[in-house]
């Protein structure tokens, strides 16, 4: 009986969609997972808790309709943490409900406790009884996701001075907040506590930001956080910090200071994978406790071991780890599957939210491919005016060669939604000429696309097929004498 077709170490994204895939597939199947409740970080502390704070910020504060009532409009004048998290709470019972559900429907066994490889086939699960099970598998799937990185030089408290994993678990919402790092949850913190009108100062060490985004997309982001109260500074290392009870002290390697009421440490995360005893099952990792993996099949250096999700890396979405998570479940239980879609969008649910999907500007002169850009901003569209949008811009390239779309970036209201459009005339090979022939809903954001659509064509050569033909001249007759007879 604790012997499996599958065992997946790990109940997040990845894990989830792979359990439940072999699951449906008939097979018998167990995830473990040491924490109390299923879901992993992107149910606890990461992709629910964080996007469901964002919206939770947006309708209290009214910030969606300052632009009609005022920057001191407020939905609600007072807002503290318990505001934030009783909704929070909500969500993350539902979601959690949900998973159980799945999992009981798909006859997904379940173990709560932490586990460790025995060799290559076996693995021990310690138990919060302290009993300890052994189970052994025909294949295996590591999807532990990441932990925050948590450097030595900085004085995690639990209170003021906290990791990405905590951050949300505050008692009062603080009148300062610095972030350290501003990679995308760094990026995403600061500017919801900003639409607090808290005073948030964002530092990272490097001189740019986000740099798989788009160059002129960012610049539209920077204005538009800097405009909502951040304080950005690039190019800053933290050199110390030190908590001085009422306040936290933090020096900058360029000799500016900060004085705060709270930080978050965002710098980074790492693999999850230093209890898994990984050595037993003939497994390394990198420096940061990530898994290699042929990317395909998401097999690791023992080909009956899988890794899926965070902890393989890059793009670290849970949107890829679920993808990712059924896929190596199909691939390890020899069961044919559609591969994965070579487009996918990337969502930053910051304030203002951005998207991409396809290449970025950059990317497209680095691989030196001809192209035409076609730019729409909200304000444009008869939607965006309803809706009091002073921001805002969808961005399209579009390959001269074979005017087919290579990429689109947004930045502003729904822009997370808005980029499945991109996606889909992406992989479906489509042209710039899609967003000309067809028609929008009106009114819509969505509109944008054909505002971009047309400001790229028009800038375009003309396709051979439409342009105008002369008029061919009447032939002259040689035969003079032909009119006279």
């Amino acid at each position: 009986m604790n012997h499996y077709d599958l065992i997946v170490i790990g109940s997040g994204p990845a894990g989830r969609s792979a359990a439940i895939q072999a699951g449906k597939l008939g097979r018998r199947v167990v995830v473990l997972e040491r924490a109390p409740r299923l879901g992993g970080v992107s149910a606890h502390t990461g992709t629910i808790p964080s996007k469901t704070l964002r919206e939770t910020v947006l309708n209290l504060s009214g910030w969606r309709e300052r632009s009609f009532y005022g920057r001191s409009y407020r939905a609600r004048d007072d807002i503290g943490a318990s505001d934030l998290k009783a909704r929070l709470h909500m969500t993350i019972d539902h979601e959690v409900d949900v998973l159980e559900h799945q999992f009981n429907r798909n006859h997904v066994d379940t173990i709560q406790g932490e586990a460790h490889f025995v060799s290559k086939n076996e693995v021990e699960v310690k138990q919060p009884s302290g009993e300890v099970l052994t189970l052994t598998g025909d294949k295996f799937l590591i999807a532990t996701g990441t932990r925050p990185y948590r450097p030595e030089y900085i004085p995690f408290n639990g209170k003021t001075i906290l990791d990405g994993d905590e951050f949300l678990d505050m008692d009062d919402l603080p009148r300062s907040l610095v972030v350290v790092g501003a990679g995308v949850i760094g990026v995403e913190y600061a500017t919801m506590f900003s639409a607090l009108d808290i005073r948030v100062t964002l530092i990272e060490p490097r001189d740019s930001f986000l740099d798989f985004i788009d160059r002129q997309l960012i610049d539209e982001f920077t204005h538009q956080i800097r405009e909502n109260g951040v304080d950005l500074r690039l190019g800053a290392a933290v050199e110390s910090v030190e908590d001085r009870g009422n306040h936290i002290e933090v020096a900058l390697d360029n000799g500016r200071h900060v004085r705060t009421e709270m930080l978050l440490f965002a710098a980074g995360r790492m693999g999850a994978t230093d209890a898994l005893n990984l050595q037993a099952a003939g497994l390394e990792t990198d420096h940061r406790g990530r898994l290699k993996v042929a990317r395909k099949s998401y097999q690791t250096d023992v080909p009956h071991i899988y890794a899926a999700g965070d902890v393989i890396g890059h793009p670290s979405l849970a949107s890829t780890s679920l993808q990712q998570g059924r896929v190596a479940a199909c691939h390890a239980l020899d069961t044919p599957s559609l591969s994965e879609s070579p487009w996918f969008p990337y969502g930053i649910y910051s304030v203002p939210e951005m998207s991409t999907c396809g290449m970025s500007e950059e990317e497209a002169q680095e691989r030196e491919i001809p192209y035409e850009v076609g730019v729409a901003r909200f304000r444009e569209t008869s939607r965006g005016h309803i809706m009091g949008l002073e921001h805002g811009m969808l961005k399209m390239l579009v390959s001269l060669k074979t005017r087919r779309l290579l990429g689109v970036q947004i930045v502003g209201e729904g822009a997370t939604e808005l980029i499945h459009i991109a996606q889909a005339v992406l992989n479906l090979k489509g042209t710039v000429d899609y967003f000309v022939q067809n028609t929008f809903n009106y009114p819509t954001l969505a509109e944008a696309y054909k505002i971009a659509g047309l400001d790229a064509f028009n800038r375009m050569p003309i396709p051979e097929e439409f342009r105008k033909k002369p008029k061919a001249k009447a032939a002259k007759s040689d035969d003079k004498g032909a009119k006279d007879k």
